[in-house]
């Protein structure tokens, strides 16, 4: 009897004292399979190949985005409500059609509709926002960031490293086989992947491949993929090439965490989705330092929860890159538990997030949009007070001499 009193006493204190709420996910996931973005000169599959032409995404990509949606949906049963409440959920994509098109059938699968929600029958399906931004405007989920040329220059010393040189002296021979096979005359570990990825998505579409594509070509072909991957955004200087980079999706995280564990309400937003790319998810994972060298597949997501343990916060971090494994891999920020605390994770990832991003990527002034409104204006001015002294000069010019009247038809007027 005293023994089940006191688990009885230990149950209510587990349940008073030791349960964890989660208050706010925000997850971010490459877009589903996709046509190539481009062809080689030599490709035998140009653009007309591909149903809805280049980088566009297939029916498989939609599945594959339709399955994490669901899976998304289990693994948030009874946080996220089961009819879509816009209140709780916010979406953002990249101004691509097969992101934008990734995000729709993700949110097929979160949310299918019910009852009073289902405004056709038949239809399994409901319309939910997705926000977007140009893609000249977009500073948070598309990397690496153009118009940095702090960024350009590290990218520069990074050819200069030892391990670049070295990787350049290992493969130069096969660089060149590449170039001359597909015409790709500037075909270098930075541009690879693109190649790769043309003969992976033809591939994988059942297209074949030309004769000099052999297996140990793909293998290679990967390896210096992947490596460019890692030089992009690490092997050099990593933390600052994530401070005007991935950090700056890194910042906009912890601020919403920020925001979540100070508000408190429990009608407040409860998920964030990022729907953007490979670059995007490695961008991120390089800035956290968790990156695990290899491209992230379609579909792959990289989770955040934040959970509240009484008056405590705390960040815990999931990587699902394999539909075939029902639960995703935790991942764990350097110097911390898989469960942060929410202090200790902003903490540790404060070198890594940008305190003045024109700044720290060297922009002119010049380009500054103030000095150019200045200067427009003051342009504006100068060039008003010449067509004035113009408009004096040939008013003066007009005049007729001193001393002298032409009078025409006077008699005729005055009549």
């Amino acid at each position: 009897m005293v023994s089940f009193l006191l688990i009885l006493l230990l149950c209510a204190f587990d349940q008073s004292f030791g349960e964890s709420q989660l208050k706010l996910v925000t997850v971010l996931y490459r877009h589903g399979d996709r046509s190539p973005v481009k062809a080689y000169p030599t490709d035998p599959y140009q653009e007309s190949a591909w149903p809805q032409g280049f980088g566009q995404l297939t029916l498989d990509g939609m599945q594959q985005h339709f399955e994490l949606g669901q899976f998304l949906r289990k693994r948030y049963v009874g946080f996220l409500s089961e009819p879509y409440v816009r209140y709780e959920i916010a979406v953002r994509s990249t101004d691509y059609d097969r992101t934008l098109m990734s995000a729709e059938s993700n949110l097929a699968g979160l949310y299918p509709p019910n009852g009073s929600q289902v405004f056709h029958p038949g239809l399994n399906w409901q319309p939910i926002p997705i926000h977007t931004v140009p893609q000249d405007e977009e500073k948070l989920l598309s990397f690496p960031l153009p118009n940095c040329p702090r960024y350009n220059l590290l990218m520069n010393e990074t050819e200069k490293t030892e391990i670049f040189l070295n990787m350049t002296k290992t493969y130069g021979d096969f660089l060149k086989m590449v170039r001359n096979k597909t015409g790709v005359e500037s075909a270098s570990i930075e541009s690879i992947w693109s190649i790769h990825d043309t003969l992976f998505c033809e591939e994988k579409h059942g297209m074949t491949l030309p004769d000099w594509v052999t297996p140990e070509v793909m293998n290679t072909l990967w390896i210096l993929k992947n490596f460019g991957f890692q030089i992009m955004f690490g092997v050099y200087k990593r933390e600052e090439k994530a401070r005007l980079q991935g950090g700056l999706l890194l910042d906009q995280i912890t601020k919403n965490f920020t925001a979540a564990a100070t508000l408190g309400s429990s009608g407040q937003l409860k998920m964030i989705m990022y729907s953007a790319h490979d670059t995007t998810i490695v961008a991120l994972q390089q800035a956290l330092d968790v990156f695990n060298g290899l491209q992230p597949p379609y579909a792959s997501c990289h989770i955040f929860e934040l959970h509240q343990d009484n008056e405590s916060f705390s960040v815990e971090m999931f990587y699902r890159n394999d539909s075939s494994v029902d639960e995703p891999y935790p991942l764990t920020l350097p110097g911390c538990a898989q469960r942060c605390p929410l202090q200790d994770f902003i903490r540790l990832t404060r070198s890594v997030i940008p305190v003045d991003w024109d700044k720290e990527c060297q922009l002119s002034a010049a380009y500054n949009d103030t000095d150019v409104i200045i200067g427009l204006a003051v342009c504006g001015c100068v060039l008003l007070l010449l067509v004035m002294l113009l408009f004096i000069v040939l008013c003066r010019q007009s005049e007729p001499a001193i001393g002298y009247s032409h009078i025409i038809n006077q008699s005729d007027d005055q009549s």
